[in-house]
Formats: C-alpha cells, structure tokens, sequence
C-alpha cells in the first residue's frame, strides 16, 4: 500500500539508499534532517551543517523535500542530562540506545505523525515483522518482532532493543535486508552524492575530541589512588567517571621493569565510588576482567513482556559475538549466567537478549559477578611503586 512515509536523513549513505529504497516502492516520502545537538556545532568535532548540505543534495538526486527540524533541547533533556548523570554515578551509559528510544522514535516519529505520515523510517540496519496475534498483556490483535539486520557485521538491533510495539508498527528499516557493500553498490548506481562517505562513528556532541577532555566541561574532577591487584599505588586518577570497566588507554601508568622486560599494558578492572579508586590489573585477559553472570534494571522487552526463564544469546556491548547465557527474570530485572566468562562486562552499558534472529529487548547492566576477584579489594596496603619502575608509557 502507498503510505505517507517521513524517512530521517542523516546525510549519510544509508539513510539515503532507505529514501530512495521507498520512493522506488511508490510510497509518498519526506524527508527530515534531525539536529539533536547546538553546543559548539561549529567546528570540526559535530559538524551537522555538512551533514545537512548532504541530506539536501540527496534529498534534490531522489526528488523529494527535506525539512530541518531541531531536536537540541529534547536531546538535552532526555538523553544528554541522562548520560551525565550515568556517568556522575560512576556507571557508562550508552546514549544511542537512549538517543533511539526517546529521540529518533519518539520525537522524531511525534513530528511525522503530524505530519500525516503512515510510518517513518530510518537507514538502521535491522527488520521488523508482524508476528500475528498478540497476547492479552501485550494488548491489540497485531505484535511486531524486531530481527536482526541480514549483514551481520552491521546489524544495529542492539541499539533498537528499547522500542516499544507502537513504535515498531510506525517503523520501516528498508535497509535491513541489505548487506552494506549493497547499500554502497546502489548508491553509486544511483548517483548519490554521498555514495563514498565514510560513515559516522560515536555520537555527535564527541565526535572525535578527547572524550576526558569533553566530559570534563561538564563534571568536577576528583582525583585518587590508581591500586593494582596487590594493593599497591601505581598512579593517580583524574576522577572515577572519566574512566570505564576494560578501558587501557589513558590510564597514565606503564613503564618497564626493574631488570628490564617490558609490563604487559594495565586494564581498568573495577571502579571503587567509596574510596574513591581505580582499581587496575595487567593483562587483556586477567581474572578480574571476567564476568560469569550479571543483574540487569530498567528492563525494556519488545514484546511488551519479560521471556520466559531459560537458554538464549546476549551481547553485553555491541561490537561482540554473541553469548550463549541462561535468563532468570525477577521482579527488578533479571539475571544472566554465561556459558563462558564475558569480557569487561560494564555496570552502565545494556545487555541485550536474542533467541536466535530475535531482538528479545534487555535492561541496563547493574553489576557483575566476577569469582575471581575478591570482595573486598586490597586499597594501598603495600609501598607505592617506585616512580622509576612506573615511568610513563603514554
């Protein structure tokens, strides 16, 4: 059926093969670039005004109307304020997934629905399918199901995992059954303008500045002792909330030992908000960096309802293969167990369930059970380091 279809442009190359995927299916499509961030948009690190000179000449190569709407102070309020908070709390939050739920299919899809549209659609690489009847706690005779997009390597359904029912009945992903050398391929047949852009990387308000540098701007520094496995000091941190679960860059210790041989490089593995410390251990693959079950809140199931208890797949971030896990719902959330110990698992990112091609939803990671670590850390127990043993390996 020809629908009223408002499709988000981005300026992007998948956005713009979804557009003209729709046109070339009869539907009456408009276009609607998002600006969702005004702070220091006037520079090289969130470049909207480029991305919008690209939507447009899309929008002029397929022949439909491109609207500019500004999104800025939704984002602020809804996502932007929530990361911080996440962040203050020493947790790391992932904004796109809040970015997806409460902008790009909530005030973006409030916007078209007045606009008269049927549906909106985005260039995710994802799929939605009706599933038939739906059950009395889900509510209406229709139930949508949200897949994994047909390339694997750029499948986005983790980050869509919050979606509601009424949202994915309102949503087209016509690039979902594309693989992304096809999305380029017709893009170029096309003749789009945009056909070799590189795609987008992180969120737009960090772009590619120095993350600890951006969210410094915005919360107090509050410096302490960097502790190793043995309780000793080995450096000194800025401020809990600039550092992550797994992160090795920027952590400001290193060096060689003393007899020489070079240290294997340092892993945050645990974040200490009593004492104020950063506990570190070497090794990709030290003991403490492996999780064997966590608790997951503020859960959000796609079918409107949590699964039932048993065997699935998880991702606990989203560049990973997928966990082979055993659910366990509760009244607050629910439990994973793994098969396997899962990397760096971080209190603050979403763990994301699948039944095979199925987006089954998820909840936000509270904490992990990591046997090998002791509960209650050695804190400068031992001599700091020498200062000669830690010399800077920046």
């Amino acid at each position: 059926m020809r629908e009223r279809v408002v499709v988000g442009l981005s300026g992007g190359v998948d956005s713009a093969v979804a557009a003209w995927l729709l046109v070339q299916q009869g539907h009456e499509v408009v276009g609607i670039f998002m600006k969702n961030w005004d702070d220091d948009d006037d520079g090289a690190y969130c470049a909207s005004n480029a991305d919008f000179v690209d939507a447009a000449a899309v929008a002029d190569v397929i022949g439909i109307e491109l609207e500019h709407v500004n999104f800025a102070a939704e984002y602020k309020d809804r996502v932007f304020a929530e990361f911080l908070r996440e962040y203050g709390a020493g947790r790391t939050p992932n904004p796109d997934v809040l970015c997806n739920a409460e902008i790009k299919f909530k005030a973006f899809l409030d916007h078209a629905l007045r606009l008269g549209a049927g549906k909106i659609a985005t260039g995710h690489y994802a799929r939605v399918r009706e599933a038939g009847a739906a059950s009395d706690a889900v509510g209406g005779a229709r139930r949508f199901e949200l897949l994994r997009g047909v390339d694997a390597a750029k499948d986005q359904s983790y980050f869509l995992h919050r979606l509601t029912q009424m949202q994915l009945a309102r949503t087209l992903f016509p690039v979902g059954e594309l693989t992304k050398p096809e999305v380029r391929r017709l893009a170029r047949e096309i003749g789009l303008p945009n056909a070799a852009k590189k795609d987008s990387t992180g969120i737009c308000f960090i772009g590619e500045r120095p993350f600890r540098e951006f969210l410094g701007r915005y919360l107090e520094r509050a410096p302490g002792p960097i502790v190793d496995e043995r309780g000793r000091e080995v450096g000194r941190h800025a401020g809990l909330a600039f550092y992550t679960v797994g992160q090795r860059q920027g952590l400001g210790i290193g060096g060689v030992r003393e007899g020489g041989g070079v240290h294997a490089p340092w892993f945050v593995a645990h974040k200490d908000l009593v004492h104020n410390t950063l506990h570190v251990v070497q090794g990709h693959d030290h003991p403490w960096l492996l999780a064997s079950a966590l608790e997951a809140r503020d859960t959000s199931w796609i079918a409107g309802i949590a699964p039932a208890a048993g065997a699935y797949t998880a991702k606990t971030r989203y560049r990973q293969s997928d966990a082979a896990c055993t659910l366990a719902p509760d009244e607050a959330g629910f439990a994973l167990t793994f098969a396997t110990p899962q990397w760096a698992v971080t209190p603050g990112q979403s763990a994301v369930l699948y039944d095979g091609e199925l987006c089954l939803g998820g909840g936000v990671i509270a904490n992990a059970t990591t046997p090998a670590r002791p509960a209650v850390l050695p804190r400068t127990l031992s001599p700091a380091v020498p200062a000669r043993a830690l010399s800077s390996a920046r």
